[in-house]
């Protein structure tokens, strides 16, 4: 019989650290006299108290490690159970938010896609917008912890490929996991005191600094704003394209920098892959506003490359709305957010590394097929591709296609158009943030959606960020067999 309570009891230590973090809003509204304070310190309590029982009903049942099955449950329950509490302070407080909108600004929140039912976002107590920022700060971690330790173990997409970068935990998940959850943490909180520094020095205030920091090295996108980063200049828009590069890198790359080396970054085909994208990308879309309308100042430039780098890093920010561009650009922007960054790193959507493995799989079958008595193996990073990573790779792919179409076609049995029903689905399913069209465009947010809608998005927004199979597998008949 499966045993859940390691499960539980991890889920009940992060519920308890969650609740913990929430007394830092507590401050922020206390220093800004603002009495939401009080809605955070119950928040608080009443997590802790939960989540601390939790930890303590089940601790006699905690061994050295989780069995598959308990760490596919643990992987998808921690994504369910942090966004039920991470919405209290959301239903609770001033913003007074139905529990399907507050739910939703969390679930987004933590899976770092940035999609927001909130408007007028300037007039929001500071703690509420230092939450979100707290929430996407939490998920970008928890996903990189969870791309490369749970993920390769799971053999979720084909990320088994990346056992071989000395993180192979089988049977010793949870104490590797705090090993690596160590070395990124320095990393990560590095990098945010880097980029909040430098907004501070490019002009942002203290506190857009710092919220716009976890929320950039997140990719997660939420800011302080409606008009998001079309709020801030030249400056802090160039430094956010750099942090959002470097956060959508690999994380263990860093890692390895820190041991002494920087060659594994260097040679990395994923890094490669990821920048020649970006490059090609910007030089296209650059290419045709000066071709078309003529847009070939400096502020085109950066408008155009801050945009593309937050869509296809995931992040979502937008400093201008590039649905008025053209249909070209548009087209181009859908297609871009289902790219995405690095494995390991806190990008989304479906990675580099696929795209790569995807093709090289299709060069050999062409070699094949010019060549049928030749042998013709499919690599990447010069090193043959097992057919058990291929096949992962290819029934990846396949699942992200049918279930977003499926994402779509429900979204537009609840009444949206088709382009919003398809890119919200998009925006979703790949945890990018805005979706097109006039309502959930750059320009816009989901607070008019049905809560049908929502509860859609919702689910869409955990599968994307779990990359799909590690939830899927639970409703499986073998999976509960096992």
């Amino acid at each position: 019989m499966l045993d859940l309570r390691p499960v539980i009891y991890v889920i009940g230590l992060l519920v308890a650290v969650l609740g913990a973090t929430m007394l830092i809003p507590v401050v922020v509204d206390l220093v800004d006299n603002n009495p939401d304070w009080q809605v955070f310190l119950q928040s608080a309590v009443v997590t802790m108290l939960i989540g601390g029982s939790m930890a303590l009903s089940t601790a006699n049942g905690v061994g050295k490690g989780l069995t598959i099955q308990q760490t596919f449950l643990l992987t998808t329950g921690v994504w369910v159970a942090l966004p039920i509490f991470g919405a209290l302070p959301f239903a609770l407080g001033e913003l007074d938010a139905r529990p399907v909108d507050a739910f939703f600004e969390a679930m987004s929140g933590l899976t770092t896609t940035g999609s927001t039912v909130l408007s007028g976002l300037e007039d929001l107590p500071k703690g509420l917008l230092f939450w979100r920022g707290l929430l996407q700060w939490f998920g970008g971690i928890g996903i990189i912890v969870v791309a490369m330790v749970f993920l390769p173990e799971l053999r979720v997409g084909g990320m088994q490929i990346f056992r071989s970068e000395g993180f192979d935990t089988f049977g010793k998940i949870l104490p590797r996991a705090t090993e690596i959850s160590s070395r990124i943490s320095v990393i990560y909180f590095t990098l945010t005191a880097l980029c909040a520094v430098t907004y501070f020095a490019l002009g942002m205030n203290f506190f857009d600094a710092v919220t716009h920091a976890m929320t950039t090295i997140a990719t997660g996108g939420y800011a302080n704003y409606d008009a998001s980063f079309g709020a801030f200049g030249a400056g802090p828009e160039y430094a956010a394209v750099v942090f959002m590069l470097l956060a959508a890198l690999p994380f263990v790359r860093y890692v390895q920098i820190l041991q002494g080396t920087a060659r594994p970054l260097l040679f990395d085909p994923q890094v490669r892959g990821f920048f020649m994208t970006l490059v090609v990308v910007v030089a296209m879309l650059a290419l045709w506003r000066w071709l078309a309308d003529g847009q070939a100042s400096e502020e085109a430039l950066r408008k155009t490359l801050f945009n593309l780098t937050s869509i296809l890093t995931g992040t979502g920010y937008a400093s201008q709305d590039y649905m008025m561009w053209g249909g070209f650009p548009v087209v181009m922007f859908f297609f871009v957010g289902l790219i995405g960054g690095c494995a390991g790193s806190t990008a989304c959507s479906i990675k580099i590394f696929r795209y790569q493995l995807l093709l090289s799989s299709i060069k050999a079958q062409i070699q094949s097929i010019h060549s049928p008595h030749g042998i013709f193996t499919p690599r990447y990073g010069g090193r043959r591709v097992d057919e058990e990573v291929l096949s992962s790779v290819m029934g990846f792919f396949v699942f992200f296609v049918v279930t977003l179409g499926v994402t779509a076609v429900a979204l537009g049995l609840t009444g949206l158009d088709f382009t919003t029903s398809l890119s919200g689905a998009a925006a979703a399913l790949a945890n990018i943030g805005p979706g097109l069209g006039d309502q959930i465009g750059p320009a816009g947010n989901f607070a008019g959606l049905s809560d049908t809608a929502k509860w859609i998005l919702i689910a869409a927004m955990l599968i994307g960020r779990l990359e799909l199979l590690a939830v899927f597998v639970l409703f499986t008949v073998t999976f509960w067999r096992g």
